[in-house]
């Protein structure tokens, strides 16, 4: 169809000026600067700490020591960030990242990660997030969505109800076809630099698959279709992991072997 050859032209010409690369080796397309982005998630993790109340210090310096042994073990040009972390009293069982190496986790989680391990698979897999960019590609691939089907709207004639309506659909396809797919891709993608951090930091990586397995027993079993959701879901996690395992054992072994064994008790 007419209006997929154009999506794809804006979209192919938007990238050619910020074609980038992930850690894992997948092509990106990042829009934004890292001076924006560090910015924004500096003003965001500020209101974050005005809006939610603060867990207790043994808890902060519980969450932060597993989150300094992991950011020990990045090279040099990614310490350079200004890594924090803070914990917020919250039930829900979530955590989050933001640019610039801004991280909050709720005292829910918690409750579902139950030791360093399990707590340390979370927190690899919030700054696998920030090393890999995807604020930024997952900002720049909307607003390059948006900017073609503004295309599609002002070149076509879709201005009428039936235009109008015709365009709503093709948003939706947006949304299901490249916007949520790209989110799930994150988040798996977070899950195996993540399960390489924690291992290369001394936390044994198969606490991962329980934290998704606590996960599960938690939940109420109402997930939506993996297609309609930003994330994969619990077991398409858990078979992730499971298949990257071999690897990140081996980096848990030689770091072993090297002395890396964090202690960071549980409050």
């Amino acid at each position: 169809m007419r209006w997929l050859r154009l999506l794809a032209i804006t979209v192919l010409c938007t990238s050619l000026a910020a074609c980038a690369t992930s850690p894992t080796g997948r092509s990106q397309l990042l829009l934004l600067s890292d001076d924006q982005l560090n910015q924004m998630g500096q003003q965001a993790f500020n209101q974050y700490q005005q809006d939610l109340p603060p867990a207790n210090a043994a808890t902060q310096r519980y969450a932060q020591c597993i989150a300094r042994a992991i950011v020990a073990e990045l090279p040099p040009e990614e310490r350079q960030l200004d890594w924090q972390i803070r914990v917020f009293e919250s039930e829900q069982p979530n955590a989050f990242a933001l640019p610039g190496g801004y991280m909050g986790v709720n005292s829910g989680m918690l409750d579902v990660a139950t030791n360093q391990d399990q707590l340390a698979s979370v927190i690899g897999h919030e700054i696998a997030h920030v090393l890999a960019n995807h604020a930024n590609e997952r900002a720049s691939t909307q607003s390059a969505t948006q900017l073609g089907l503004s295309v599609i709207s002002s070149t076509s004639g879709m201005q009428s109800p039936g235009g109008q309506q015709l365009m709503g659909l093709l948003g939706m396809g947006a949304q299901y076809g490249i916007i949520l797919p790209f989110s799930r891709r994150h988040e798996s993608e977070a899950d195996v630099i993540g399960l390489e951090l924690m291992a290369q930091a001394g936390f044994d990586p198969r606490a991962s698959i329980n934290v998704w397995e606590n996960m599960q027993r938690a939940g109420s079993g109402g997930e939506p279709p993996a297609w309609m959701s930003t994330h994969p879901s619990h077991g398409q996690r858990i078979d992730g992991l499971d298949a990257n395992m071999q690897r990140a054992l081996a980096i848990y072994q030689q770091a072993q072997r090297q002395g890396q064994a964090p202690n960071c008790p549980r409050p």
